[in-house]
């Protein structure tokens, strides 16, 4: 039996070893591309992966748990053993990692005395809960009974959120009750009080995350560690992500990057973020907030060293050289066949509108006042409200009291309005020309935030009401619609100009391969392929294609469903063998 330890230095089996590994987080990858992706690390020359475990994936609903196929966490670190690799997991109720939440699930918000990431006895009863169901998935494949992890984290830059020693204890605590053996670490920015206050000491080893720098934050991080321990960059950024409106894709130079890595492996130890960042798959990815809403696109490509669809970058062999000066380079054989295919142009074979798909998609509940999307049980997606607002007049004084995160306002089915982040509650006027007339919200869920304060209130849809001439107004049909049952959809019902809608494109494949698929001329929304959601598309950019992994495909007939919600729809989708991150 392999033993691990951290004293002065890392120790496997009572000597010393120098970690390199490598990040890739399993629910951004296909399952059937883990083996390539882990492969493609250990010739970089890795020992070890790294990865998160994020709670909203594994327990989208409370009670409702899911580890199979691509939840299967258990299964890509059986692959990562078999390629001789060590495992970094990092399974705490918190991961950051621009994932909705933060990884934190969106119904702990129905809880009105819970507090997230406090030692608040409802949170923590929660995580107990979710733990009960993951550790008999992951306590088997620690090093101490013959598996490849070698460490877990406690928390996730804790520093950055809060100072609560008690609530890390305690999260520590229930680590070790549900059976961790190996030892604990923690990581944080070294910048500030954050090293401070998101690390237990006697607990877990301290390590940073940083991108650059690395002598001045390693002198940081010896200082803070008052004797002799091992330095370790637990997330060494070699690139960023996207944010919807960004004006460009965000890179890191190669040569730079790797002469950073050259300073960590020098003196320590390393966990290359990302090394494959992989895709923000239906509506998984996260935003951050500090002056507005910035939410992250669906490619988390993050310039790393395997590109999104897993092709090897020339940054990738610029750290491979500086690895090599450290370790051998072992020679691994790739087994993975992967091409890419264009299967060109497609036309719409049917279309339909929203508005006449509502009663089909979702169960129509009805309330003297809206409902948020938490308390409609919905996680993700997007919520319709309706409400009849009566007679032909002028309307002076339009508000959304307390929306998130983006609302269309339709009139007798007619857009007026799009109000988004800082614009909603924004006052507006119209006049109401029918009889009677029909007023309609459609509401976005954009991904709930990630990072730093705001993650306090991150409840979507409508939370307080909807003014109309200075009155709240009552009398409301809700439809939650987190768009995962499209097979539901009756192509046969009526389209419309100008409306959120469905459309339909069939195409026959003789062969798989990943594909890109470029929507020219169309507005926002997001794509399903044979019934899974790719992500999100929109106009603003910098994103242009979204990758449809070839698993995803079938020899035969094919089957993609775009929802486009602005009215603005091209006359074709075309799937590309050309990937294209961003417009410049």
């Amino acid at each position: 039996m392999k033993t691990f330890e951290i004293k002065d230095d890392f120790y496997l089996d009572g000597q010393p070893i120098k970690i390199i590994s490598g990040a890739i987080h399993y629910f951004r990858v296909v399952p059937e591309y883990w083996r390539d992706r882990l492969e493609k690390l250990k010739a970089l020359g890795c020992n070890t992966v790294e990865t998160y475990v994020p709670w909203n994936f594994h327990e989208p609903h409370e009670g409702q748990f899911n580890f199979n196929g691509r939840f299967n966490v258990r299964k890509f670190i059986q692959i990562a053993d078999e390629l001789g690799l060590y495992v970094i997991l990092r399974p705490a109720p918190y991961i950051c990692a621009e994932w909705e939440f933060g990884g934190l699930p969106y119904w702990l918000m129905k809880e009105a005395d819970l507090k997230v990431r406090f030692d608040n006895p409802i949170f923590l009863e929660k995580v107990d809960n979710y733990f009960t169901k993951l550790y008999p998935e992951i306590v088997d494949l620690q090093i101490t009974q013959g598996g490849p992890i070698i460490m877990m984290q406690i928390e996730n830059e804790y520093g950055g959120f809060a100072n609560d020693k008690s609530y890390m204890g305690k999260i520590a605590d229930l680590m070790e009750k549900h059976g961790t053996e190996v030892p604990f670490v923690t990581s944080d920015g070294p910048w500030g009080d954050m090293l401070e206050d998101g690390s237990i000491q006697d607990r877990a080893l301290a390590t940073i995350n940083c991108g650059s720098k690395i002598k001045e934050h390693f002198k940081v991080l010896k200082d803070f560690h008052k004797e002799k321990k091992p330095l370790m960059v637990m997330e060494f950024w070699i690139g960023w992500f996207d944010a919807w409106g960004d004006e460009k894709h965000h890179t890191m130079d190669g040569q730079t990057a790797a002469n950073e890595l050259s300073d960590i492996l020098d003196e320590g130890s390393v966990n290359i973020y990302m090394f494959h960042g992989g895709t923000n798959f239906g509506f998984s990815s996260g935003a951050n907030y500090y002056d507005k809403l910035a939410p992250d696109v669906t490619s988390y490509d993050y310039d790393a060293l395997l590109t999104e669809w897993g092709d090897i970058t020339p940054k990738y062999r610029l750290f491979q050289e500086v690895i090599g000066k450290h370790r051998e380079i072992p020679t691994v054989e790739l087994t993975t066949d992967i091409k890419k295919i264009a299967y060109g142009s497609i036309q719409a074979s049917s279309k339909t509108s929203l508005f006449n798909n509502v009663d089909n998609l979702a169960q129509k509940i009805t309330h003297n006042y809206p409902l948020s999307m938490e308390q409609l049980d919905q996680g993700f997606g997007y919520v319709y409200y309706e409400s009849n607002i009566g007679r032909k007049r002028h309307i002076e004084d339009f508000r959304l009291i307390g929306c998130m995160d983006r609302a269309q306002i339709f009139v007798n089915d007619g857009l007026i309005a799009t109000q988004y982040d800082l614009e909603l509650g924004t006052q507006l006027a119209f006049d109401l020309q029918a009889k009677t007339n029909k007023l309609g919200i459609l509401v976005e869920n954009m991904g709930r935030v990630n990072y730093s304060v705001k993650m306090n209130h991150q409840e979507k849809g409508i939370r307080d009401g909807v003014i109309l001439n200075g009155a709240f107004q009552s009398g409301w049909a809700m439809y939650a619609l987190p768009m995962d049952n499209l097979a539901q959809l009756d192509f046969s019902a009526e389209w419309a100009v100008g409306q959120p809608g469905f459309y339909q494109f069939t195409f026959e494949a003789e062969e798989i391969g990943d594909t890109f698929i470029e929507l020219p001329s169309w507005g926002k929304g997001f794509v399903t392929v044979n019934g899974f959601n790719i992500g999100r598309f929109w106009e603003e950019g910098p994103q242009v294609r979204l990758y449809i992994p070839g698993p995803l495909l079938k020899v035969g007939t094919n089957e993609i469903i775009v929802f486009e919600s602005e009215g603005k729809v091209g006359t074709e989708i075309i799937l590309t063998d050309e990937p294209k991150l961003a417009k410049n």
